[in-house]
């Protein structure tokens, strides 16, 4: 893939749904909508977070996913993988966007977006699509599993725009990398605490801004 793609589709939350969760509703039920949209720092102008615990904040302020990775589950679901059936705030295509880098930076419309961590995926994500057997197992395992990104420039966007890479930090890993690597457990730590030494590395010469949930995941790979 170039360091070129567009945006397909802007969705932002359609309504709260109950959840049998611990916060009891969710925002997942996200949906496209038309027009220019306004991206701020704590994601899409009219969007909204229900477990702000796990999501949300200037970390996660936008999801997005892209439309190769949701092709590739479209046979394994049985369904169409439509814009926002995956929580996500923007449909991408022709960008590597699990693949992205840490760090990485894209623009998009008139704001600047940069790549902060992998998705981790929960409970409340296979309820969105039916409860599939083994659902947080299987996208785990896939490690297709798209990037958050904080706003660095606000600024508006819309289906339709180019997703240009403007910034790719030195360090290599993307967001692939560190989910897969996190996820395969005792086998991969001898990895694990290669990867969180180049992020650390990177943020103390300041080339990137680990999250907060980065930072603790790089700390606590780095004591074992």
């Amino acid at each position: 893939m170039s360091a070129m793609g567009e945006l397909l589709a802007v969705c932002r939350v359609h309504q709260l749904l109950p959840d049998p969760g611990s916060v009891g509703i969710t925002a997942i039920d996200k949906r496209p909508v038309e027009g220019r949209v306004r991206v701020g720092r704590y994601g899409l102008y009219a969007d909204v977070q229900a477990d702000r615990a796990n999501h949300g904040g200037e970390d996660q302020a936008v999801y997005a996913y892209a439309a190769e990775d949701a092709e590739f589950w479209e046979p394994e679901l049985e369904r169409e993988v439509v814009p926002g059936l995956f929580g996500e705030n923007l449909r991408t295509r022709g960008l590597e966007v699990s693949g992205a880098l840490i760090g990485e930076r894209w623009r998009v419309g008139s704001a600047v977006l940069e790549v902060t961590q992998p998705r981790t995926p929960c409970a409340t994500f296979a309820r969105r699509l039916g409860s599939p057997p083994r659902w947080v197992r299987r996208f785990t395992e896939a490690n297709r599993t798209g990037a958050y990104l904080r706003v660095v420039e606000p600024g508006d966007l819309g289906a339709g725009d180019a997703v240009e890479v403007i910034f790719r930090p030195s360090h290599g890993v993307s967001a692939a990398d560190w989910f897969g690597t996190w996820s395969a457990g005792a086998p991969a730590f001898a990895e694990l605490a290669r990867l969180a030494g180049v992020l650390r590395a990177s943020a103390d010469a300041g080339e990137v801004r680990l999250s907060e949930d980065m930072d603790v995941r790089v700390a606590k790979a780095l004591a074992r």
